[in-house]
C-alpha cells in the first residue's frame, strides 16, 4: 500500500508557490485523489485565528504546513513585527490543533533563515542552535525556528509525530515577482527583462554582490518535502537543498547572459548583502530519505524565465 492511500491530506498554502507543486505531485505523482487534499485558501481562512485552524485539520490525517508570511530583504526589514506574529501564531495554532485532532503527521515547512548569520558552511542541522540569526531576516528565521521547538516538545510529551524541514531559498514558475516582496531571482529576473527590453545602459542591484546563496528548484523543494513525509519520522531537523552555492554577483551576470543583456551591473552598496553565506549540508535528507536536488541551476532559471516571459505576454 501506499502512504498515501485513504488519507485525507491538508496542505496549507497550497494555492502558493511551493504549496501548489506540492499539491500537483501529490496527484500526478502520488495518485492522491483531488477529493482527498484539502487546500484552504488564506482570503477565506485565516490561520492566526484559532477557530479556522481547528475547521482547517478537521478529518485530516496528514498536515502539510506550507503557508507562511515573508519575503525578500527589503520586506522582512520593513515588516519584521508582523512577519514575526503572523507566522508564529499560524504555525504554534495549527500544530495544536492538529494534535487536538489526532493528525497522524505533520510537516512543519522552515527555513534556512533560522540558522545563525556566522553559521560555518556548509550548514549542518546540528548547528542550528549557535547563534542569532541574520539581523534583516531574524524575526522570519526564528518564527519558524519556534516551529522546530514546538514539534520536538509535541514529541517529547505527546509522541505527536511531526517533523521539521529546513527549507533553502526557493525558485521557479509561481514564484511571487512583486518588487515589494520577492526574492532575489524573481527581483533579478524583473530587472534584467525591463532592462532589456527597453534597452537600459545599466541595471543596479543591492549590496555588493560578494554574498552567495543557495538555489533549489520549487518543483525539486516539492519532492524533498513529499519523500520526508512518506520516510521521515525523527524529532531532529532536515536540511532540504541542492548544496551548491552562488555569488549574488555570478548569479545576476547568470541571469543576464540568459536575456542577453550586455549593459553594465552596477552595485548599490548602500544597502546590505544579509547572511554572508547560505549553503546547506544535505547529506542527512539523502540519507534518511533518498533526496537530492536533481534540477541545475541554469535549467531552472531558463524554465522560470520562460514562465515569466509568458505570464507577461498573458497579461498585456
Amino acid at each position: 500500500m501506499s502512504f498515501w492511500d485513504g488519507k485525507k491530506v491538508l496542505v496549507t498554502g497550497g494555492s502558493g508557490f511551493l504549496g501548489s507543486f506540492v499539491v500537483e505531485k501529490l496527484i500526478g505523482e502520488r495518485s492522491v485523489s483531488p477529493e482527498n487534499i484539502i487546500v484552504p485558501r488564506s482570503k477565506n481562512i485565516d490561520l492566526r485565528v484559532w477557530d479556522n485552524c481547528v475547521r482547517a485539520v478537521k478529518d485530516a490525517d496528514v498536515v502539510i504546513h506550507v503557508a507562511g508570511r515573508g519575503g525578500g530583504i527589503g520586506y522582512n526589514r520593513k515588516f519584521p513585527a508582523s512577519t514575526f506574529y503572523d507566522n508564529i501564531m499560524m504555525n504554534t495554532q495549527l500544530m495544536e490543533a492538529s494534535r487536538l485532532e489526532g493528525v497522524e503527521k505533520f510537516v512543519g515547512i522552515g527555513t534556512v533563515c533560522s540558522y545563525p548569520k556566522f553559521t560555518p558552511v556548509p550548514f549542518k542541522e546540528s548547528s542550528i542552535w549557535d547563534g542569532y540569526p541574520e539581523e534583516t531576516n531574524a524575526s522570519y528565521g526564528l518564527a519558524k525556528k519556534m516551529m522546530l521547538v514546538q514539534s520536538q516538545a509535541y514529541k517529547q510529551q505527546y509522541g505527536f509525530n511531526s517533523i521539521h524541514l529546513l527549507m533553502v531559498n526557493l525558485y521557479g514558475p509561481r514564484d511571487s515577482f512583486d518588487p515589494e516582496n520577492s526574492h532575489v531571482i524573481p527581483a533579478l529576473i524583473v530587472k534584467f527583462h525591463r532592462a532589456k527590453r527597453h534597452e537600459e545602459k545599466y541595471v543596479t542591484l543591492w549590496g555588493t554582490g560578494k554574498a552567495t546563496r543557495e538555489f533549489l528548484f520549487v518543483g525539486d523543494a516539492a519532492e524533498g518535502v513529499i519523500a520526508a513525509t512518506e520516510k521521515y519520522s525523527k524529532t531532529d531537523p532536515v536540511n532540504i537543498g541542492c548544496g551548491k552555492d552562488i555569488s549574488i554577483k555570478e548569479l545576476a551576470k547568470l541571469v543576464a547572459d540568459l536575456f542577453s543583456y550586455t549593459g553594465e551591473i552596477r552595485w548599490d552598496t548602500t544597502k546590505p548583502d544579509g547572511q554572508p553565506r547560505r549553503c546547506l549540508n544535505v547529506d542527512r535528507a539523502k540519507v534518511q530519505f533518498g533526496f537530492e536536488a536533481r534540477t541545475s541551476l541554469e535549467d531552472g532559471l531558463k524554465s522560470t524565465i520562460e514562465w515569466y516571459r509568458n505570464e507577461q505576454e498573458r497579461l498585456r
